[in-house]
């Protein structure tokens, strides 16, 4: 009988490592490192960061440090016992009637009502911020779980829900803005609640696309095979992996929830005064800016400044997610 032969290592010889080379730094990056160092690295996003955060800090703080309260009229007494109030006072104080106030600094000057133009605008800033993120938060959450279930199922679900997302925004803004306003009040809840009906369609139109993209995939039929229910499979596996365009979509929609509820302030149907916000102080400003243009000023900056840099950032996202061969 013929012995039979076993081999051994030294039998082989490993030529693949010799001939490959690998870059180990690339490779030790995961997916979402790799998404911070691009983004780190685009100039234009870290302005966008730069403008936002300057605005978010001075929207948080600047009217806790003020010496005046955003719904202060800002008066004094005078040697005979007159109040004056500080009304429509310029940055530049002038006239004898102004310089009463020279003690006193109104950075942006005071409003027609004697109120402070700076606490008023970061205290406006604030207001809007806080409106827009917790719509867009809400909008976020409504629109994915709409976009994945739709394109998961598919068939007569996606039919029907698509059927419904094409009626409501086929309803103009200003229709749903005008029959919120019948029954309820002005001020946040009318803004938040208008942000929330029309700003979730484009939420779930881009979560669609992911999932109808991804609902194939192998894992997805791994997990099917092991017993998975549908909505394990659409929030722990499918939606994990379209996280990326969501974040670009939401800081898209975050400059067009600012707009809107300034938009809505201006037409009156926002904020209630003394309450201010981004609008509503450009809509005063607009009143009095054949007389005092210089109340427009601050507030339109602020909100030209926060478009820019939401835009930005929202660029920068999108490059990141999705680099070019050049960048890479």
């Amino acid at each position: 009988m013929d012995k039979i032969y076993t081999p051994s290592k030294d039998d082989f010889e490993f030529i693949a490592e010799q001939n490959i080379n690998v870059d180990k730094n690339f490779a030790s990056q995961g997916y979402w490192r790799g998404v911070a160092t691009h983004f780190l690295k685009n100039k234009f996003a870290m302005t966008g960061v730069f403008l936002v955060g300057i605005i978010i800090i001075f929207a948080v703080f600047a009217p806790i440090f003020s010496s005046y309260a955003y719904d202060e009229i800002v008066s004094i007494t005078d040697s005979s016992g007159k109040e004056i109030v500080a009304k429509s006072l310029s940055p530049q104080l002038s006239g004898s009637e102004q310089n009463l106030f020279s003690d006193k600094t109104f950075l942006f000057g005071t409003d027609d009502l004697g109120r402070d133009l700076w606490t008023r605008t970061w205290q406006g800033a604030r207001i809007s911020l806080i409106i827009a993120f917790v719509a867009i938060f809400i909008d976020m959450l409504i629109g994915t779980s709409y976009g994945l279930i739709s394109g998961f199922f598919g068939g007569n679900v996606d039919n029907a829900m698509q059927r419904f997302i094409e009626i409501a925004g086929s309803i103009p803004t200003l229709v749903i803005i005008s029959i919120l306003a019948i029954f309820m009040e002005k001020g946040i809840g009318l803004v938040i609640a208008s942000l929330l009906i029309t700003e979730w369609i484009g939420m779930s139109k881009i979560s669609r696309a992911e999932c109808l993209k991804l609902k194939e995939r192998e894992y997805v039929l791994a997990s099917r095979t092991l017993g998975a229910g549908s909505f394990h499979i659409i929030f722990k596996q499918i939606l994990p992996n379209t996280i990326g365009p969501i974040i670009t979509q939401v800081m898209f929609s975050i400059p067009v929830a600012i707009f809107t509820e300034a938009f809505l302030s201006f037409v009156g149907v926002g904020i209630v005064l003394p309450q201010c916000s981004i609008g509503s102080l450009i809509e005063a400003g607009f009143n009095n800016i054949t007389i005092m243009p210089y109340q427009i000023l601050p507030p339109i900056s602020v909100l030209a400044i926060l478009m820019l840099g939401f835009n930005l950032i929202g660029d920068g996202f999108r490059e990141a997610l999705a680099p070019k061969l050049e960048d890479m």
